[in-house]
């Protein structure tokens, strides 16, 4: 029988825990955002449930996609039917962030209402950097939280933001040392989940309107684009020189 690659602990102060589960890197996979998927929705029918916390095994919150072996998870229309399905989950969703949030990885972070970051965190969208186009719907989430000027600096260059400076930007709420990062998710959750429920779903259903229509939208552009580039010399360069841990060539213009 296949792992799991999400699990889900008992809800506690209305509270339910999701983790990650493909340790040390948690490479994201249509499984991985499928089955995450389905978990939430089915949090949205438990009453017991009324904000999520979403962390994972392991040294990275979720590394992206795997490029060890020049090759790499490419953006398929299941993947990102899976990932607009996390957009239109109904319950508050409070991320712990160690490690990495890179690539996919970091579409999947700001899927979530809130950020807590460990000072070891590290964020990139670093799809430039492979010769690629940005995916998860990070053409919408990442300027709605820190501007389109920072947002189109982090997309052109890839550079990695640490979790002081993620705080500092906006792409993260909460600096919190990694030791702790647990407790203080939880505790940021049921300190949400002390409201009413109905309201807050009522609240977060008004600020969030048309989120995931915007984000269907934007990732039908983002898998054209991801699509066209991966054919490039420039995108199997960039593949390359991932996996060989080098400064990448490219050649096309």
């Amino acid at each position: 029988m296949t792992e799991p690659h999400v699990t889900k602990d008992e809800c506690r102060d209305f509270v339910a825990t999701v983790r990650l589960r493909r340790p040390p890197n948690n490479f994201f996979s249509l499984a991985m955002i499928e089955e995450l998927a389905e978990t939430l929705e089915g949090l949205d029918s438990d009453p017991q449930c009324r904000v999520t916390v979403l962390c994972a095994e392991g040294k990275h919150f979720c590394a992206g996609a795997d490029f060890s072996s020049g090759g790499g998870t490419y953006a398929t229309a299941d993947l990102y039917r899976a990932a607009v399905r996390l957009f239109r989950t109904r319950k508050p969703v409070v991320a712990a962030i160690q490690g990495a949030a890179v690539g996919g990885g970091l579409g999947l972070a700001l899927f979530a209402d809130f950020r807590l970051a460990a000072p070891e965190a590290r964020f990139s969208a670093n799809f430039a950097r492979l010769g690629f186009h940005q995916g998860f719907g990070l053409s919408v989430t990442l300027p709605e939280l820190v501007g389109p000027q920072r947002a189109a600096e982090l997309l052109y260059t890839g550079r990695r933001v640490k979790g002081d400076e993620a705080v500092a930007m906006g792409l993260a709420d909460r600096l919190i040392a990694a030791a702790e990062l647990g407790s203080a998710a939880h505790a940021f959750a049921a300190d949400i989940a002390a409201s009413a429920p109905l309201a807050v779903q009522s609240i977060r259903e008004t600020l969030r309107a048309g989120l995931a229509d915007r984000i269907a939208a934007a990732t039908e552009r983002e898998r054209a684009e991801q699509e066209r580039l991966r054919h490039t010399e420039d995108f199997r360069e960039g593949a390359r020189a991932m996996a060989e841990r080098r400064t990448p060539h490219f050649t096309e213009s």
